[in-house]
């Protein structure tokens, strides 16, 4: 084998024409590069495209004319090989990697179960609902047989703090029972004798029905004002998750007829598809302004009515549906619009609200901008004076608080972030595969499909939004957005 001509790179230094002989041993090569570096050899590392030079032998390199040479190695004294060696990523099992990265534990499908895994995975991320969990006292069974509500409520308080203990994916066998015991719906199965698929959106409406009935609204003892604020609600649910329309129903055909005035309240907010319909917000105005047909005492007959609504409470934690399955009677299935609609990481519901709660909102709405305002100020000014980098330390942080004092659970500025995604992937609510995407932190956000749990991105996220056979979006989750001020920035935030 002939002698070869390569450079060598060491640091910020090239040495060029250094000879390599693989006629020779590797060390031979390493004494030169000794000699014009003053690394030994036992401190040398010598990478040649990726893959390192040996000692012995030359059998897992090729060389060529004009080829670089990576040297790695100093004069000075190693250190220490650590106690504990290190170990890389790719060498990790699932287990190890997921501890390392602290990924949320998953949920084993216990087939078909999906729909089940991703409702738990996103209502998991309202840490208000795992706080009144905990605090419910009841057990699974009450003798010897279920009592849906609280068989569900208990089940789902023993699922919750198992994954916040376990660390490793978790098998919910006893919550699929309990669900299947309780709606045996759920646990129909097909011609194979498997579980058939079930729809997300009806797991999720009916856990909530079930949490309705057992979680006790939540009060603060802070102040006698406040203390009250529960007793406006029964439960929890519809105290964080529960909202109220204001609605007027005013007859097309008949000036004589009298406006109707409605209260309704909401648990979830529905985002029906058109032809028109392109983002998220669009959908739900839409809906706000609906045309349906009931009988007029005036006219004496059924005629056409307009019913404008507008929101005069909203909750603490919104729940939006994006309305994809329709029933198709020739095959007697839920099928699915694919439509692409686009929803956004942060909501804004101002323009959504009566006039009445658009005026309580405002003040809240006010210190965002001023903060906002001042920051972008001051970014401003420091790119126009020169300063000098601020030294990293931690400050205290003063948060406001997301909700009115009269109403705990509510939201008392109409801007939301999104907390949970629910997917679908197929063709029809009976079939194909659901997954949930959860947000941990500002941008640390985590796939949640049954038991493989994956780190993913922002840009991953708003690619939800459809348009053909990947995952759409089903459910969205937001929850409040929070104004945290750090220590001494107070001045910039007016009473």
């Amino acid at each position: 084998m002939p002698a070869y001509k390569v450079k060598v790179k060491w640091g910020k230094e090239l040495f060029s024409d250094v000879e390599a002989n693989t006629d020779e041993d590797p060390l031979v090569f390493k004494a030169q590069l000794f000699a014009i570096t003053g690394v030994p050899p036992d401190r040398q590392k010598v990478m040649i495209k990726g893959t390192t030079l040996k000692d012995d032998a030359w059998s897992n390199i090729k060389l060529k004319d004009g080829m670089t040479v990576l040297l790695m190695g100093t004069k000075e004294e190693l250190p220490q090989e650590p106690v504990v060696k290190t170990v890389f990523m790719e060498d990790m099992s699932d287990h190890e990697l997921a501890t390392a990265l602290e990924l949320p534990p998953g949920l084993t499908n216990l087939g078909n179960s999906c729909y089940m895994n991703a409702t738990i995975q996103c209502l998991k991320t309202v840490p208000e609902l795992r706080e009144a969990l905990k605090k419910f006292s009841g057990n699974i069974t009450s003798g010897t047989t279920i009592v849906p509500a609280q068989s569900i409520t208990a089940a789902l308080r023993d699922l919750y703090a198992a994954m916040d203990t376990c660390g490793a994916d978790y098998q919910p066998i006893i919550l699929l029972q309990v669900l299947h015991m309780a709606f045996p719906r759920f646990a129909e199965k097909n011609d194979h004798g498997t579980f058939m698929q079930q729809d997300a959106n009806e797991c999720w409406t009916e856990i909530m029905r079930m949490l309705q009935q057992k979680l006790s609204a939540v009060s603060n003892t802070e102040g006698s004002d406040e203390a009250a604020a529960a007793s406006q609600h029964t439960n929890f649910i519809d105290q964080f998750f529960g909202g109220t329309l204001d609605s007027t129903l005013k007859c097309i055909e008949s000036e004589e007829e009298p406006e109707t005035h409605l209260k309704e309240n909401f648990l979830q907010l529905s985002c029906f598809i058109s032809a028109d319909v392109k983002f998220m917000l669009t959908g739900l105005k839409q809906r706000m302004q609906d045309t349906l047909t009931k009988y007029s005492s005036v006219l004496g007959r059924d005629a056409q009515f307009k019913k404008t609504s507008k929101i005069s409470r909203l909750p603490t934690y919104l729940t939006i549906q994006f309305v994809r399955f329709f029933y198709k009677e020739r095959e007697s299935i839920n099928a699915k619009i694919l439509k692409d609609v686009k929803f956004s990481l942060d909501l804004d519901l101002f323009e959504l609200c009566s006039e009445e709660l658009q005026a309580k909102l405002t003040p809240m709405r006010e210190k965002f901008k001023q903060y906002e305002d001042k920051k972008v100020e001051e970014a401003q000014k420091a790119k126009l004076v020169p300063q000098e980098p601020p030294q990293k330390t931690e400050k205290q942080k003063k948060t406001f608080p997301y909700c009115f004092k009269d109403d705990i659970g509510s939201n008392n500025s109409g801007y939301y972030e999104l907390k949970g995604v629910l997917t679908h992937k197929g063709r029809s609510s009976s079939s194909g595969h659901y997954v949930a995407w959860i947000r941990r932190k500002k941008e640390e956000w985590f796939k949640c499909d049954d038991d493989t749990v994956s780190m993913v991105t922002s840009e991953e996220i708003l690619k939800l939004s459809g348009g053909g056979d990947w995952h759409c979006a089903y459910l969205l989750l937001y929850g409040p957005r929070i104004l945290e001020i750090e220590e001494g920035d107070e001045q910039m935030i007016t009473s």
